[in-house]
């Protein structure tokens, strides 16, 4: 009896052994379970569709994302290969950067509005990729520079030549070379305006010499620009990104409100349903004063790039409820001066140093937080291509166009060469290969904060109410109220210390409902009390029944 009873105990043992093992695997016997806790808490969480302009974009700098075709820049039919990449991240709006004909890698100098670069594909491929985003309910916006052309445009090479051939003691006229209108000239040299080789005449080119300034102001060059975005709207584009917006008329606010107005007006009875966003790198007023003009969106700069208030709180230069007043003065600036406005927060894009270099010693919490600070700001969210793995690149503009790290292999598949002139850059972080077996990665966060995103519908579409008795220099607190009269509160732990806050003062209905950790602790709620982790998101919603 006792060898049975040995026998017996050590048959248990063993089988529970067996199941302690098994409990670790999935129930198909792949990867083990996750034990970090958002994968399992969020895993139900559904995305609901709203047609309307609160997306979460992708901004795709083309020439650097992915190569169809070997020869190492980025391309139309790359984007189309890596559609369910970005449409399973949770992404349902793409802005890509210029697509049109240009001699240089950004080609933010144009040569032909009509037309694709070669270098990019053909417009065969830009049909393709427009219908396949649609089919994934993705929307397509397209980088329209209506501040400049390229100096080889058709355009100024017929004024400049007619310039040329223009004897000393002849006045030009518009009724030999209407193109003459096209560009701001000048017999003085005036500031921002350069010679125009082979003349004694100069041409205004803020930016570049080899991108004169458009006279926006000029009824020929409006009726260009209404032909132009009819075509591209005829092609099935959903928008346009307006480049440069306050560079439009120099040193005139005023000027520039509107021509944004007549872009506006242009745009929506072409198609109402068109979508425009507008760059305006410039402070809140002066954003506030832009959206007079009635553009659906404006990019809300004084959040983004390293001077911003979200690296500032992150960076604890501010403290965490700075970050929640900040989203309530800008729902009222931009909201009085456009009440139909719909902000456009991001972090970083093509023109700032990436994220992942603003925190020195950070090994990925603080990165992550940061960029949730963006995703979780009301309106049309734009995330840049790479961000969603840290990927780094600052100082010339070609190292923040570094290629999107799908591998550590340079030879793989889909990878770019880089833009000319690009440093080595050294990656701080892992390529995306790697990530996508790592739950605790970035592009793991990325992708759980987007679900949460679009899971509860009033945080991209709300208004910011700030919960000022829990909110402090760690935490930030609110309750995002979207007309339809949804609600979430939403409690962020921007810091390295785990946090206990009462939340039974908000309401005693509330229910823990997403949970967005950036390590292997746990949120937990209970008896109105929500404990947070370290650099930890809890987003509670309001049960009405009680």
């Amino acid at each position: 009896m006792r060898c049975n009873a040995r026998l017996l105990c050590a048959v248990l043992c063993a089988l529970l052994c067996l199941s302690g093992c098994a409990g670790n695997q999935a129930a198909d016997g792949g990867k083990p379970a996750s034990s970090v806790q958002m994968i399992e808490y969020n895993s139900g969480l559904e995305p609901v569709a709203r047609d309307d302009d609160y997306r979460t974009t992708y901004e795709i700098f083309v020439y650097s994302f992915c190569d169809s075709d070997g020869d190492g820049i980025g391309d139309l039919n790359g984007i189309r290969e890596k559609l369910d990449y970005i449409s399973d991240m949770g992404f349902d709006q793409l802005w890509l950067t210029p697509v049109h004909p240009s001699s240089t890698y950004h080609k933010y100098d144009v040569d032909d509005y009509l037309a694709i670069d070669p270098a990019f594909g053909t417009m065969e491929d830009y049909e393709a990729l427009l219908e396949e985003c649609h089919a994934r309910g993705i929307r397509v916006l397209m980088d329209l520079v209506l501040n400049h052309t390229s100096d080889t445009h058709p355009w100024f090479r017929a004024a400049a030549d007619y310039l040329r051939d223009l004897p000393p003691d002849r006045e030009p006229s518009a009724e030999h070379c209407p193109y003459f209108e096209y560009y701001s000239f000048s017999r003085e040299p005036q500031d921002g305006f350069v010679p125009l080789e082979g003349t004694s005449w100069y041409y205004e080119a803020r930016f570049w010499s080899e991108m004169p300034d458009l006279n926006l102001c000029n009824e020929t060059v409006r009726g260009e620009i209404r032909d132009i975005m009819r075509y591209w709207l005829d092609k099935g584009v959903d928008g346009f990104r307006l480049d440069a917006v306050t560079s439009y008329m120099t040193g005139s606010p005023e000027g520039n409100i509107e021509i944004l107005g007549f872009l506006v007006d242009t745009c929506k009875n072409l198609n109402p349903d068109c979508y425009l966003v507008g760059e305006a790198w410039t402070d809140r007023s002066s954003i506030a004063m832009l959206y007079t003009s009635g553009i659906d969106s404006l990019f809300d700069f004084p959040f983004a790039d390293s001077e911003g208030i979200i690296r500032a709180v992150m960076a604890g230069s501010y403290p965490a409820s700075d970050y929640v007043q900040a989203m309530v003065r800008a729902e009222e600036v931009y909201g009085e001066a456009n009440p139909s406005h719909v902000d456009a927060p991001f972090y970083t894009n093509h023109d700032m140093g990436r994220s992942a270099g603003y925190y020195a010693l950070d090994e990925g919490p603080v990165t992550k937080m940061a960029y949730a600070l963006s995703l979780f700001m009301p309106g049309d969210s734009f995330v840049y291509y790479g961000e969603e793995i840290g990927m780094k690149g600052s100082g010339r503009d070609e190292n923040k166009r570094a290629p999107m790290y799908w591998s550590d292999d340079a030879d793989a598949p889909g990878m770019c060469a880089g833009p000319p002139d690009m440093d080595e850059v050294q990656m701080k972080f892992p390529s995306l290969e790697d990530q996508m077996e790592d739950d605790l990665s970035l592009w793991r966060w990325f992708t759980e904060v987007i679900r949460v995103r679009k899971a509860f519908p009033a945080i991209a579409r709300g208004v910011t109410e700030p919960v000022d008795a829990i909110s402090d220099e760690s935490v930030a607190c609110f309750i995002r109220r979207s007309v339809d009269d949804e609600e979430v509160l939403v409690v962020m732990n921007l810091r390295g210390e785990a946090v206990e806050k009462d939340v039974s003062t908000v309401s005693d209905g509330l229910r823990l409902a997403a949970v967005l950790g950036t390590n292997e602790e746990s949120i937990s709620y209970e008896d109105g009390i929500i404990s947070l982790p370290p650099y930890s998101i809890a987003v509670l919603t309001f049960d009405m029944e009680q």
